[in-house]
């Protein structure tokens, strides 16, 4: 608790960010993380896995773009900056580990950026949802861009904040974020589809709530009924094991992963 509020005040991040409580959602999956990197293990391995194939299909070699590079726990990082001239890591907040470990490679950089397209829409600084990707990914030079594990993260935020903006209003129904929620996805999904860089796409498409009779409570699709097409690899991420949100009870996440997404 202690780490995670020293985290909490001295990372850089947009005020922006702080206030829709992105780097709150950092902090906690860095804490959460550490608690289960048991767990967490195949799955991370998983996508390095994806993100290597990624790395040796591609031709041009000058420049790599990972959009929600986050922790790094999921990403090849070593692979990358031995491949490329230049890599940049894309997120809405680069903790202090992330920042520790990009120091080590001279051509890594990060950036810091909105990938939902909706923080401009939700402070009031835009009218519509704008999901573009930052220039670099449509850089002639850029040969492969990464969605490491970001596409199911994109909504919540925004999705909170419009039902909880709404309310007061008049009435809101699920169908309102459902909607916003998929508008969300769909514009990352186009602005990759219209990159000529190869892409490498990994997400988690749904969540199962199980208890230990391996019974399913409940069930979400992270994508909004979103369909992405046949993965070249598919797994199970068990996010929350047993004894991380209840005692009998446990999360476990589908994922996809596509070395090379074409819609």
């Amino acid at each position: 608790m202690l780490l995670d509020l020293l985290h909490l005040l001295t990372t850089p991040a947009p005020r922006a960010q702080r206030r829709l409580g992105y780097l709150r959602d950092s902090i906690w999956l860095m804490s959460r993380a550490r608690r289960c990197r048991r767990a967490w293990a195949p799955h991370l391995e998983a996508s390095r896995a994806v993100m290597r194939a990624a790395i040796a299909g591609v031709e041009r070699r000058d420049t790599a773009v990972v959009l929600g590079s986050g922790l790094l726990l999921d990403v090849p990082l070593a692979d990358l900056a031995g491949a490329f001239r230049r890599v940049v890591l894309v997120d809405a907040v680069h903790l202090r580990p992330a920042r520790r470990a990009i120091r080590a490679f001279p051509n890594v950089e990060a950036l810091t950026a909105d990938l939902s397209g909706a923080m401009a829409l939700m402070t009031g600084a835009a009218r519509d949802l704008d999901p573009g990707l930052p220039s670099v990914c449509a850089a002639p030079e850029t040969g492969l861009v990464i969605s490491a594990n970001l596409l199911s993260q994109l909504p919540i935020r925004p999705v909170e904040r419009l039902e909880a903006s709404r309310r007061p209003l008049g009435p809101w129904t699920p169908n309102d974020g459902d909607a916003f929620g998929r508008r969300i996805i769909e514009g990352h999904l186009d602005a990759l589809a219209g990159l000529t860089a190869r892409v490498c796409l990994v997400t988690d498409l749904d969540e199962i709530e199980e208890d230990r009779q391996e019974q399913v409570h409940a069930r979400h699709d992270l994508l909004y009924g979103v369909r992405l097409g046949n993965p070249e690899s598919a797994w199970s991420w068990e996010l929350a094991p047993f004894g991380e949100m209840a005692r009998n009870r446990r999360l476990i996440h589908r994922v996809a992963g596509f070395s090379n997404w074409r819609p």
